[in-house]
């Protein structure tokens, strides 16, 4: 590993052996599978492969939402992808996901079956199947929209950029840093100044978008993210702070965000097949 100062890049780029990344075990410069292992298939129509990141939280939150409003059809079995250990480049997953990262789905209702990645995809085609969780006013539904592609565009400077930076580079890099903590606190006041003047991200009604930004952006005006909460003064942002709490409260989304999680101390689900499961984690809180 080289100092970042020194650094000078050669003219033909070859994969370092080892970039002291703690993920650096499961990046790689190709897709597709490295071994054959079938995916698992419950009970239920939906069969989700995830994991308890925040971009695998929208979807869990979503299905539980869906849940809460009724919307039995909406029932689930979340199998575990356990990213560390390269559960993502199996054959069973690459399948339906043929980019290897999580959230993947599969509706088996439909014929043939409907495969999904993308959370923010899999969120419309949700919403869209169940008719649910997008506003009907013309101009809310279009925020909506609005708001759910801004996010898909804007967290990967917070997670990959960021939180990558901050948190998981072998050593400190002033540069790097300096840089996506300007991006991440200009998003910050981007979505504050919004809910200054709105409820929630699409106006008054509770939506995929809300469901698409809180797993990054409230969690990390909660404390929740990369320890960088007094860093990022996140208390400045008393508009997010109102949105983020008051989402943080709903049932479905304290469900939701424990899915597929196997860290923490507010309740675990490695695997979800019923109401039960999550049942009894909350239950022995």
């Amino acid at each position: 590993m080289t100092d970042n100062s020194q650094y000078t890049p050669p003219d033909v780029w070859q994969p370092p052996k080892d970039d002291g990344n703690k993920w650096a075990s499961i990046n790689r410069p190709v897709s597709g599978a490295t071994h054959e292992k079938a995916r698992q298939t419950g009970s239920h129509g939906l069969q989700l492969y995830s994991l308890a990141t925040p971009n695998g939280q929208k979807v869990t939150i979503m299905l539980e939402e869906l849940l809460a409003a009724g919307v039995s059809d909406a029932e689930y079995d979340a199998w575990l992808v356990d990213i560390s250990a390269g559960d993502q480049f199996s054959s069973g997953f690459v399948e339906v996901n043929p980019n290897s990262k999580i959230p993947a789905m599969v509706d088996t209702t439909t014929t043939p079956e409907t495969k999904l990645f993308e959370s923010g995809a899999i969120l419309q085609y949700l919403a869209t199947k169940f008719n649910t969780l997008i506003p009907t006013d013309p101009q809310e539904k279009v925020a909506c929209n609005n708001w759910l592609f801004w996010q898909m565009g804007s967290a990967p400077y917070l997670g990959g950029g960021f939180g990558h930076f901050y948190s998981y580079a072998p050593y400190p890099m002033e540069y790097p840093i300096n840089r996506f903590t300007m991006e991440t606190k200009r998003q910050l006041d981007v979505l504050d100044k919004h809910l200054a003047n709105n409820t929630y991200m699409a106006g008054e009604t509770y939506s995929i978008a809300d469901i698409a930004i809180w797993p990054w952006y409230g969690q990390l005006v909660l404390g929740r993210l990369y320890d960088a909460a007094n860093f990022l003064q996140v208390d400045e942002y008393t508009h997010i702070q109102r949105w983020a709490k008051s989402i943080d409260a709903r049932p479905a989304v304290r469900r939701g965000r424990i899915v597929n999680r196997t860290w923490g101390d507010d309740g675990q689900v490695p695997n979800r097949h019923s109401a039960k499961d999550i049942d009894e984690a909350l239950k022995n809180l």
